[in-house]
């Protein structure tokens, strides 16, 4: 006899991903919660990070993001709100730039879970 692994609810990813946000374990997040065909999303004409497919460029997107921070003054992150399939929270950051000074950041972000993983993450600001 087997024994197989219980797929995660979509309430118990977002509740994990929430504790581990609180310990500021992306790192984790990204390995334990997402799929390997994720997608990432960003809003439209923005000047931001580019949209990214699969786990592997969700996480080259991640390290771009930090590389191009200065330094982090704080962040905040809501908890989450399930629906369906989906979950999804408020975070926001004040940090400075390389080369661009000082800045909030503020965001939803949204959440799809299958099979217990995470499969598009889409921000809106």
């Amino acid at each position: 006899m087997t024994t197989q692994e219980a797929v995660m609810t979509t309430q118990e990813v977002a509740n994990r991903f929430i504790e581990l946000t609180k310990e500021n374990r992306w790192d984790l997040i990204l390995d334990e919660l997402y799929g390997d065909d994720a997608v990432s999303i960003e809003p439209a004409g923005s000047q931001g990070l580019p949209h990214a497919e699969g786990i592997a460029a969700i996480k080259k997107k991640g390290e771009d993001f930090n590389v191009s921070i200065e330094e982090m003054h704080s962040g905040w992150c809501s908890d989450a709100v399930v629906g369906g399939n989906h979950f999804s929270i408020a975070m926001g950051m004040d940090v400075t730039m390389k080369g661009a000074g000082r800045m909030k950041m503020d965001e939803v972000c949204v959440y799809e879970v299958k099979n217990g993983k995470i499969v598009k993450e889409q921000f809106f600001y």
